[in-house]
């Protein structure tokens, strides 16, 4: 096995001087898993200093001085995203506390510190900030993460990542096939709890399960409107006791005063860009209807320029600023379009738009509260099917789901509807139902 040294962490540690606390267990739910908070009798919570606004699960962990964590061997799942107030990362904090008995970290997709781009990972080695062995977990099926959660010798294993809310967002799926191995193996999994940036509204098409991939292994809605301690828990009362055999012993640490008609401007916490090409709110805010450009072969969602999903356009030989007209001329709530032209400098799956002028729009959402991404997202896709050059990308190596749209969108419904002419109302109204009934069947597993 490969070992390198990672780079440490720019945030200084200090030794923590955090308020006493105590972790209250919450109301036992009907679903399988325990939430803690704590918070004091007028609404505030402890040491973190932060008053009346919103604290994260970390926050109200490191308020406990890590009551939770107390006596177990603990191997913590966490990217860059996993910081409290002042920047300082889940796993710095640990090591410096001298109260955690930390034995492993675990990386996802671009890494443990971060430093990989798109699809690709830092491997495994030694952290030089706080000599914790970090395991390569990029990609790790359900069988791999046992095979790490056994070799790291942990019984804890703890995740903290800041998710964006949207379906094809894989860090969501790292979290299911993780806690899959935890039940599996008898461990017991605690999910530091963040807010969703984009609100606690659900919208768009369900998956289906011939449709099942990386990009959405199991059955929920484009945009799911939880937290990723609520899924955590819709996971563990829905698909483990079938896929695992159990459920997973969970505890979800939730966030102090938040709300779900919030979005990440509202809370006043830290921003640290969970993936290269999400770099700000706003970019989270548009993602989960402007990533369905990402099953069009002959456009590009922006990569490489600063402002990735809120960009999105063709060779400008291609498209032109009728597309942008069209768009305005619809009126769609909470959003306005600016013409924009562009040379994407990240290719992704399109090697043939890198570095090339492109034609387009940017995506300007102007009140969070009455956008809907996903009518947005396939309202932009209605306009641009109107070009000769459009073309959606075909995945040669799948012959029997070769469209990533499908992938994508959960089905072949909104490729087939768009192809033979349907309208949005058509297209929104055909995942109603299902929309209405994933609403329904989340509501025992809401924290907030």
């Amino acid at each position: 096995m490969q070992r390198r040294r990672f780079l440490a962490s720019t945030a200084a540690v200090s030794a923590l001087g955090a308020t006493a606390g105590t972790l209250a267990a919450g109301p036992a739910s009907a679903r399988p898993g325990t939430d803690a908070g704590a918070m004091s009798g007028d609404g505030r919570g402890g040491g973190s200093g932060h008053g009346r606004g919103v604290a994260t699960g970390l926050d109200v962990l490191v308020d406990s001085r890590f009551a939770a964590l107390s006596g177990q061997k603990v191997g913590v799942l966490s990217n860059p995203t996993g910081v409290d107030a002042k920047y300082r990362h889940l796993v710095d904090l640990m090591h410096a506390s001298g109260r955690v008995r930390l034995t492993a970290a675990f990386g996802p997709e671009h890494g443990f510190r971060g430093s990989a781009q798109a699809g690709g990972s830092e491997g495994t080695g030694i952290d030089a900030r706080t000599g914790v062995t970090v395991y390569d977990a990029y990609g790790a099926t359900q069988a791999k993460w046992a095979e790490l959660i056994t070799q790291a010798g942990v019984d804890t294993v703890v995740f903290d990542i800041q998710d964006v809310g949207a379906r094809f967002y894989t860090y969501i799926w790292t979290l299911y096939d993780s806690m899959v191995a935890a039940a599996r193996l008898g461990r017991r999994y605690v999910v530091l709890d963040r807010p969703n940036p984009i609100g606690g509204r659900a919208y768009g098409p369900m998956m289906t399960t011939p449709f099942t991939s990386g990009v959405g292994k199991k059955e929920i809605v484009q945009q799911h409107g939880m937290t990723v301690g609520e899924l955590a828990r819709f996971y563990n009362g829905e698909f483990l006791p079938a896929e695992a055999g159990r459920s997973v012993d969970l505890t979800v640490i939730k966030c102090r005063n938040w709300h779900r008609t919030q979005f990440a401007a509202d809370t006043g916490l830290p921003w640290v860009l969970p993936s290269p090409n999400m770099p700000t709110p706003d970019t989270a805010l548009a993602y989960p209807g402007t990533c369905l450009f990402e099953g069009v072969a002959s456009m590009t969602e922006g990569r490489g320029t600063t402002r990735p999903f809120e960009l999105i356009g063709g060779l400008a030989a291609d498209f032109d600023y009728h597309w942008v007209d069209r768009l305005a001329a619809r009126e769609l709530p909470g959003v306005e379009f600016r013409e924009a032209y562009f040379s994407p400098t990240a290719a992704g799956q399109k090697p043939d738009l890198l570095n090339k002028l492109c034609a387009g729009v940017e995506v300007k959402v102007v009140d969070p509260a009455r956008f809907d991404p996903v009518r947005t997202g396939v309202a932009m896709l209605v306009e641009a099917r109107k070009y000769p050059a459009f073309a959606w990308r075909a995945d040669t190596w799948d012959a029997a789901r070769p469209y990533w749209i499908d992938k994508l969108s959960g089905s072949t419904r909104l490729r087939t509807m768009i192809d033979a002419g349907a309208d949005v109302a058509d297209l929104v109204g055909a995942w109603s139902a299902e929309l209405a009934a994933f609403d329904r069947r989340r509501r025992p597993y809401l924290l907030y």
